[in-house]
């Protein structure tokens, strides 16, 4: 069974497939990759299902040992990478020789890398998914972070593959942005005329607190009075919570599933993506969009990760 070595785990790095949503009433968050359309794409360049596990790398990278070799790919956040001393490309499929070392460094941009080795990271499934949700220790290699000297089993590859590379038209679409599109929360309307303004009018600056679970905003106070008696229910992956400091939080794959805190807003599906690429001083503003159109956006962004000439024609 050919392996990946983990010389170098980096500063947080996780096996994550596409999650384990459904669980919710179980008190269990979905978990998954934070930039689906990354991990997708990975997949796709190297010949697997889209839901195939691969490895997430947050802020830096590690360096890693294929001692039977492998097709791989790098997608999401550029690392610099380089493969046995000689620069590897982002986005593209490439075949790593056996014994060599692939290495990522630091994220020049964004916040998450993504290393899809064909065959897919194969590791015990929880509630039908290899996603590790670290809150819990849950999934993935051992329910933690990857750490020196963990070896991975890479799994069988089906069919064939061709080494190709994401075309410059898909690089563009799916380019990090730090404005989110939003639909009106469920509490939207009992936000003061100002809150809502302000919310929609300012930037907000990511603070160093937040993690997988949820991006921590800061920016000039949203006004929360009235909302003292709120009872606590279920919540959204992608709900704007607005706590008494009047800084919004994003929920995200890690999210907890109930929480009594009001939801100004929640991330449109089609940006959830673009939230696990933001890094702690970005700043982000929000767009509100009504149900309708936040529905044709997100049927619009499948139909192009399903059309093999988007993602790699010329």
């Amino acid at each position: 069974m050919p392996v990946i070595v983990v010389e170098s785990p980096g500063l947080l790095t996780t096996v994550q497939d596409l999650g384990r949503p459904g669980y919710g009433h179980l008190g269990v968050a979905p978990a998954g990759a934070a930039d689906p359309v990354a991990l997708r794409v990975g997949n796709a360049l190297v010949g697997n299902p889209p839901d195939a596990a691969a490895l997430e790398m947050t802020l830096a990278g590690g360096r890693f040992l294929l001692p039977e070799g492998a097709a791989v790919a790098l997608t999401g956040a550029d690392g610099g990478p380089v493969l046995s001393g000689q620069p590897a490309p982002m986005w593209a499929t490439v075949e790593v020789r056996p014994g060599e070392r692939l290495a990522v460094g630091a994220a020049r941009a964004g916040a998450r890398c993504y290393l899809s080795v064909r065959g897919g990271i194969r590791v015990p499934l929880f509630l039908g998914s290899a996603s590790t949700q670290l809150a819990c220790g849950l999934g993935g290699f051992c329910g933690r972070r990857l750490q020196r000297g963990d070896v991975l089993e890479i799994g069988a590859a089906e069919g064939g593959y061709e080494c190709r590379r994401l075309s410059a038209r898909a690089l563009g679409h799916f380019a990090p942005a730090n404005t989110l599109r939003v639909t009106a929360g469920p509490e939207w309307e009992r936000f003061d005329a100002g809150a809502r303004e302000a919310f929609l009018a300012q930037a907000w600056r990511v603070t160093a607190d937040s993690d997988r679970a949820g991006l921590r905003l800061a920016g000039a106070r949203l006004e929360t009075s009235g909302f003292e008696r709120m009872i606590t229910e279920g919540v959204d992956l992608g709900s704007i919570q607005v706590p008494p400091s009047g800084q919004p939080i994003i929920l995200f794959v890690e999210q907890q599933t109930t929480g009594g805190y009001p939801r100004i807003g929640v991330v449109a599906s089609v940006d959830l993506w673009r939230v696990g690429q933001l890094r702690p001083g970005d700043e982000v503003r929000f767009s509100l969009v009504d149900l309708e159109e936040a529905v044709r956006l997100i049927r619009e962004q499948e139909q192009l990760l399903a059309s093999e000439e988007f993602l790699f024609g010329e």
